[in-house]
Parts: C-alpha cells; structure tokens; sequence
C-alpha cells in the first residue's frame, strides 16, 4: 500500500484568523504529522469577557504521539498567538526563525513554561529534516521580520506552504522575496501550492513599504505641530520609517505602548534598526516643544486599552494632545472595527486635531498579494494543485476562479477540518473530515463556544440578574420578608417592584414546606419560575435569576 501525503487545515480557511494546518505522511494507519503555525483570533463584543478565540486542536492531540513538530511560518498573532495556550496539550519540538523565536520566548516566559529545550531556532534560508518531511525555509516579504514560504519536500511530491507574503520590490527591512528559490522549486515541481487569500479581490500589486516612506515623509514635512503615528507595532519597516522620518524632519521619535517597546527590542536583538535614531522615553518628551516631537504608538485599530484612545480621551499619563496637532492612522481599517475607529476619528477631530488615514492619504500598504502579486508567483512556482487559506469564503472562491484562470489543473476548495489527499489518486481531493471548531479563553482556561460560562454571562448582559435569599427556620418553615438583590434591570419604581416581587415569593412559599433536600429543589424551582415571569411582566426582561435557601 503506497504512503498518503495529506494536507487538513483546523483553523484559517473560511476566515481570517487563527492559522492552523497539518501536514501527514504515510500509511494510512501511521501518519506521521507536523503542524504549520498556532494563531488567535480576537472576539468581538458579541461574546463579553473573551478576547482571544483559537483553534480546537483536539483532532492532532489524539495523534500527539505521530506529531513532528510545530513550524512557524512568522511572528503574528494570527499565526503564533495560541501556542503557550496549546502547546501543553502537544508537547513537541517547536521550530522558528530568530525573530519568532525572541517572541515566542516571551509567551512562554508569561506562562512560566521553560521551553528553551524544545524550541528550536532555523536560520533564515534554513532547512529543518523532520523524517518523512524535509522542510526548507523561503524568504518573502510582508508586513512583519522574517516572513517565510516553507517548501516541504516528502518522496510523494514537494508542497509550497506560502504562509502570508507579497511581492515588495523595496521592503526596507529585511531580505527581499527569494525569488531565484522560488523558481528553482518551481522547476523541480510542486505537487501542490498552499496559498495565502486575502487580497485575491484587490487588483494591481499591493505596493512597497519604500513609496510609504516617501508619502510620510511628505507628509511629515508638511506638519508643523506635535505627531502622533499609530500603526501595527509587528511592522518593523513601518516603525523604520517613523525613525526615519523624525530624523529627516528634524524631531525627536518617542515608542508608546507596550508592544511597541516589546517589537522593538526584539528587533534590535536580531540585529534589525541598527540605523535608526535613539528613541526617547516617554516621560521625557514632554520637554520638547510640539514641533520636535514624533509619537509612535499602539492602538491603530481602536482598541479601548489601546494608546491612541488613551491619548485621545486625554488619559494617558505621558502623551498629551492639542488642538493643531495630527495623528497618522499608517495601517488599513480591518473590517469590524470601523464603528470604533471612526468614534475616535470623531473625537479627534471634534477636538481640532488633524486626522490622516489611509481613506485620505497613501499611508499604508497591504502585506498580503493582490492579483498581480499572486500571479508572480503562480509563473515561479508553476503548481500542478493549489488549495487556498487564509480568507473568507468569499476570498477563497474568488481564489479558486483565479486559479483556473491561471491554468492550474486542480485547485481544491477547502474548509477548516477538510481533509485533502495529495498523493496517490489521479488528482488532489477532499476525502475525509476531521473536527474542527474553535476554543475560547475565558480568563485562562481553555472553554467550548456552547459552554454554561458563556451562555450565563451573555445571558446577564443582555436580561441584567436577580438574587432572591430566603431564611428557613429549623421546623423546615419559610420565614418572611425574603432579600431581593437586583442588577442591570430597568426598573423605574424599586419600591413598587420589591413589593410586587415579594408578594409573588410569599405566595409560592405558602405552599411549601421545606424538609428534604427534594422539597429544597422544587422549591428553587417554582421561585426561579415565577420571579422571571414577574420581572419579564413589569421590565420586558427575563434575568438571570439565583435563588438562595438560608436555614437559620
């Protein structure tokens, strides 16, 4: 029986967000596996109290034991950010390039895990031999240090895992795309291309972090009070130029927010900035006048403990703002957030600050491929099947549709737990399926999206919550006047309302006498009833009620 080469990815097709994608080999009894990045997502306000969702990976858990290894493709969250969450449940050899590497020390060292055994660093251009696999790094280029393609070569056939890249002639920071490589794998033949989706819908090329530098720098020149940049504090060239810029107008830079500190100093370790003016701090760029001074800082996107929103609502102890001053918006508005960013946009210019963002001036560029980039690589590495990630549906259909236009014999349309059969059969194909789901972290423990924890906080948010205590005395009878604790009602009479409830809970408790732990449970019951029915009757609101049983 011939070895199986297969390809299932858990998290990241049909969405944006939360890489995860296994490689198999071998019997079909026996694969041996490796896993291709670990990411996040991030929840929005429809489920409170969680800010980090990843991918369920209970399917490669079971196979732990036939798990090679985890290689990382580059440092974004979308693509590390679950590991020091799941890598306990899987316990295997972690490989990166050094600038990933500085950063998943850092997750790990907050999670008091010492994984200094275990992780190991590949020089960039590098190879890593995991039997059956044989995997070659790839230099790209995108919106983050040491971006890279993996080429991963078994007996069955090479695969092109692209990870997330575009063709940036001019980067800045960093190689360019390995392009000779690239063609080079393309003659020896790939069996199969695994390719990023995400600006498939977008013409043209996605444009080099050099023409950014140019346009900020004219617009720098041009502003004459205090500046404040925020951006993704992961785009080290983007930060370059904001140093850059500082210096050729003639002003101090000064890093505000804790990430951008953390990309910082990660990059000055693996020997990136070594040009770069000395950033400043914080507290000390207050005695520079307005004109002097660069702000660079975190919070593009809007967040709420973000610094931008801090230093817009006039909280931030450090970076103060005034009318005449600007701030530049150097990223792109992700779809979802843009109720908050243009709240803050708002606000910032109600209050006579200059806004400058990507809808107004050529501030920033995509790190991903629009169709010129994508058909570049498509003439290099010239693949017999390619399987579209990272998108939506939308994109990855579209994706699809480009692909034949490109000639491709046999593009394959997956989902999140598809799993694909690359070698043997006539052609690539979805033959089986794996779980799939999601996990979120709710405080730091791992819980299903139906979990009770969720369903009552959702639950409390939107009916607001009850608390009825009441005593019983030790002949098992219930004595008067229970206590009522209410929150997020909208009750106009309290007064009204608690008199109302009480005669409702007196009545129930008439017919009551509470002796065995069975006569406690009915009598719950019938309470939890009947206070919802009453506050769904006088609010509209059916609260999450508790009830306490008290025996005095």
């Amino acid at each position: 029986m011939k070895d199986e080469l297969l390809f299932c990815p858990l998290g990241g097709s049909g969405e944006i967000g939360m890489n995860m994608n296994l490689f198999g080999y071998g019997q079909p009894s026996d694969h041996k596996w490796i896993m291709v990045d670990i990411g996040v997502t991030f929840a929005d306000d429809t489920i409170p109290g969680i800010d980090l969702i990843y991918p369920d990976p209970g399917f490669i858990v079971e196979r732990r034991d036939n798990l090679l290894g985890i290689v990382l493709t580059h440092a974004h969250e979308d693509h590390i950010g679950a590991i020091a969450h799941l890598w306990p449940k899987l316990k295997c050899k972690i490989f990166a390039t050094p600038f990933t590497a500085v950063l998943i020390r850092e997750k790990f060292k907050e999670k008091q895990i010492d994984i200094t055994n275990n992780l190991k660093i590949v020089e960039l251009n590098g190879k890593v031999s995991l039997d059956p696999f044989e995997i070659e790094y790839i230099t790209l280029t995108h919106s983050i240090l040491e971006p890279n393609g993996l080429r991963i070569k078994t007996s069955a056939g090479s695969i092109l895992h692209t990870g997330d890249w575009k063709v940036d002639p001019n980067p800045l920071v960093g190689e360019k795309i390995n392009e000779k490589r690239l063609k080079e794998i393309g003659e020896e033949g790939v069996l199969a291309m695994i390719c990023d989706s995400t600006n498939v819908l977008s013409a043209g090329k996605s444009g080099s972090e050099l023409d950014v530098r140019k346009s900020m720098l004219n617009i720098m020149s041009r502003l004459k009070k205090r500046i404040i940049i925020t951006s993704f504090a992961s785009n080290v060239a983007r930060m370059e130029t904001a140093f850059y810029c500082a210096e050729q107008t003639g002003r101090q830079i000064s890093l505000v927010g804790r990430s951008m500190h953390r990309i910082y100093k990660a990059a000055r370790q693996c020997g990136y900035l070594k040009n770069a003016i000395e950033p400043i701090d914080s507290r000390e760029a207050k005695n520079f006048s307005r004109e002097k001074i660069v702000y660079l800082c975190t919070g593009s996107q809007g967040e709420p403990m973000g610094a931008m929103v801090r230093i817009s609502s006039y909280v931030h102890p450090d970076v103060f703002i005034e009318e005449g001053d600007a701030v530049i918006f150097s990223s792109k508005i992700i779809p979802g957030n843009e109720k908050k960013l243009y709240k803050l946009h708002n606000q910032l210019v109600k209050d006579g600050i200059e806004v400058i963002s990507e809808e107004t001036e050529f501030v920033h560029v995509s790190g991903h491929p629009n169709r010129e980039d994508l058909k570049e690589m498509y003439q290099w590495v010239k693949p017999k099947c390619v399987i579209p990630v990272h998108g939506e549906h939308r994109h990855m259909i579209e994706h699809i549709n480009f692909a034949k236009e490109m000639q491709v014999p046999h593009p394959v349309q997956v989902e999140n737990g598809d799993i694909v059969k690359l070698f043997p059969g006539d052609k690539p194909e979805v033959y089986d399926k794996a779980p799939s789901g999601r996990l979120y972290l709710d405080g730091n423990v791992s819980v299903d999206p139906d979990s009770q924890s969720i369903k009552d906080r959702k639950n409390l948010s939107a009916n607001g919550y009850l608390e009825v205590t009441i005593m019983i005395t030790p002949k098992g009878n219930i004595h008067n006047n229970p206590v009522l604790s209410f929150r997020g009602l909208p009750i106009e009479d309290k007064d009204e309302f608690n008199y109302g409830l009480v005669e409702e809970i007196e009545i129930i408790s008439r017919t009551f006498k509470v002796g065995s732990k069975q006569q406690e449970h009915n009598l719950i019951d019938a309470l939890k009833i009947a206070c919802r029915k009453f506050a769904k009757e006088r609010t509209g609101k059916k609260p999450f009620t508790n009830i306490n049983l008290v025996r005095i």
